[in-house]
């Protein structure tokens, strides 16, 4: 078991709690930054897209993970990230400007509906985001003139410079473009739990009178952080909107929402890698569907391309067991395995059997 000796306060606020953490970071972001020179075409087009839905799985991670709000509706504050970043594109605005506005947008909006809505909690919170995403929906196909209506609209090809990161023609430096966000995104996202707003996010996940009593306004934390979580997610909605090239509405449909819960559920709430390991799966899941039913089709001779919905129903077995065996996901998963190998041959079989806990603060609700 590893020891760490502190000998300031310093080691206690940095972000890293060892050099030994900080270099393992670096060493998976320069690993990420040569993939390109590795990997074929197709993988790094998957790769690319994991990055995207990673990104927007941090979004919800905010509201869900940290903020202990629920929401369905999450795939409206893509949309509205893809349209704005679209849309200010094709009259004229470079794109390093435009896909910061698409995060603003979608925040600025998130934080106006988080007023109203954020008094709300549980599964009344989550039908009110399921209606703001319907009330998304049908502006998109109204703003006929912005969003193309029922056509769609057509995201330009990114320029920085005079060098090309378009999706098809550059794919190399469209993932290295996506890479560089999503490093920004996710050290900033670190810093910000480990500040003072990020610490009452915690405390009024954890219990909204023990926050209250602490001088915590508790609307205004869940407003912000209601904010926060559609600006992120917006972002990584011009970014998908830049990968599908060409996209309408339906793109952006009740079931993204689903998948984005499925990856913060499914990786893990309340961690950060929980964000990255639920878009691994999410992403990587169809396409093991895909092989799969390939081999057997040529080898057996088995035809499993007749059963619609075979993928929903593989992720909703996969959620279903998750929630019941390891409701920690795969980060909690992982974080209890390497805590058995450090404690081995002291670790205990019942070591991390689930307790019930109850704070007698929450009996005021």
């Amino acid at each position: 078991m590893k020891v760490i000796f502190k000998t300031s306060y310093d080691n206690d606020i940095d972000l890293h709690e060892d050099g030994w953490a900080r270099g393992k970071i670096a060493l998976l972001v320069a690993f990420m930054a040569v993939l390109p020179f590795f990997a074929g075409e197709y993988y790094l087009a998957e790769i690319t897209n994991t990055l995207i839905w990673s990104l927007a799985g941090m979004g919800l991670m905010l509201l869900v993970g940290h903020t202990g709000q629920a929401s369905l509706g999450h795939a409206a504050f893509l949309a509205i990230g893809a349209y704005t970043d679209a849309a200010l594109m094709n009259i004229g605005v470079p794109w390093v400007i435009a896909f910061p506005l698409a995060g603003i947008a979608a925040g600025v909006f998130g934080a106006i509906v988080a007023i109203p809505a954020v008094r709300m909690s549980g599964i009344y919170l989550a039908i009110a985001t399921l209606a703001l995403f319907v009330i998304v929906e049908e502006l998109i196909i109204v703003a006929e003139p912005i969003t193309g209506g029922v056509g769609g609209i057509f995201a330009p090809s990114i320029t920085i410079l005079g060098v090309d990161f378009d999706r098809y023609s550059s794919l190399n430096n469209f993932y290295w473009l996506c890479l560089v966000v999503v490093v920004g995104v996710t050290w900033m996202y670190a810093n910000l739990m480990r500040s003072p707003t990020g610490r009452s996010f915690l405390a009024v996940r954890d219990s909204e009178v023990s926050a209250r009593a602490l001088g915590i306004n508790v609307t205004r934390t869940r407003s912000l952080a209601f904010g926060l979580s559609c600006a992120m997610t917006g972002l990584a909605g011009a970014l998908m909107g830049h990968y599908i090239s060409f996209f309408n509405y339906e793109l952006f449909s009740i079931f993204i929402s689903i998948n984005l819960l499925l990856v913060v559920t499914i990786g893990g709430l309340g961690f950060i890698q929980g964000a990255f390991f639920g878009a691994i799966l999410i992403t990587a899941v169809p396409q093991v569907i895909a092989i799969l039913r390939d081999g057997l089709k040529s080898s057996v001779g088995i035809d499993l391309s007749a059963m619609p919905g075979l993928d929903t129903l593989i992720f909703s077995v996969i959620l279903v067991t998750f929630i019941i065996y390891e409701p920690n996901g795969l980060y909690g998963r992982w974080l209890k395995i390497r805590a058995w190998f450090q404690l081995f041959p002291l670790a205990r079989r019942d070591m991390f059997r689930r307790q019930k806990t109850y704070l007698k603060t929450e009996r005021m609700k």
